[in-house]
């Protein structure tokens, strides 16, 4: 099983990419995948769509061919997305609009969001409404909101709260485990034939 985590900020050594990176962790830790990616869209900027991205340009599929690639590959995502202005950051937004020829329809995805205050829910309710249309993408019922995030998954344990750090930790397998079960079940939905988006290729 192949598991990719998109990590949605645009800063590099951000808060999003310290969560990314203890998902990334407990994936292998607790042997919930194979392998797994981390896709930050600070190391690996996407430009912003324009048209040519549809019409097979040959700088596009440069550009797209290796994460398209590792993303058909993939059981199912993470997506860890930071609030920014009570928002979901341009480049994650940016980067829903690539994937239209399959690599994320019909794979489950976990929703990790991210404040440094006890925000988050709403780049969660933002992304369940308007980021899954085109590209199939299938939301997990369960999601993750890693509140005040400077006080967990840091890496010197003296940094971290005594009581949210074991909560997070708990929270996040859970959610790691439901994820892996999601995504053995959606391979049997995958391997039906009836997802081709030959037929429809617009959600409605």
């Amino acid at each position: 099983m192949q598991i990719t985590i998109v990590c949605g900020s645009h800063r590099r050594a951000s808060q999003t990419r310290k969560i990314a990176d203890a998902i990334y962790a407990c994936l292998l830790q607790h042997q919930l995948c194979e392998q797994a990616n981390i896709f930050d869209l600070a190391d690996s900027p996407l430009p912003l769509w324009d048209e040519a991205c549809w019409q097979q340009d040959d700088t596009w599929q440069q550009r797209l061919a290796p994460w398209s690639s590792k993303l058909r590959s993939s059981d199912a995502l993470v997506i860890v997305c930071p609030e920014w202005h009570g928002m979901v950051p341009a480049a994650l937004k940016n980067f829903f609009l690539m994937w239209s020829g399959g690599e994320l329809a019909h794979k489950p995805a976990l929703i990790v969001a991210v404040s440094s205050t006890d925000g988050g829910a709403y780049p969660v309710a933002e992304l369940r409404m308007s980021s899954y249309k085109n590209n199939r993408i299938c939301y997990l019922p369960e999601h993750l909101i890693v509140r005040n995030v400077e006080s967990v998954f840091n890496p010197h344990p003296e940094e971290n709260s005594d009581t949210a750090q074991p909560y997070f930790e708990s929270r996040l397998r859970y959610c790691l485990e439901l994820l892996r079960e999601y995504a053995q079940a959606f391979r049997t939905i995958r391997r039906s034939g009836k997802t081709d988006l030959s037929v429809f290729r617009s959600g409605m």
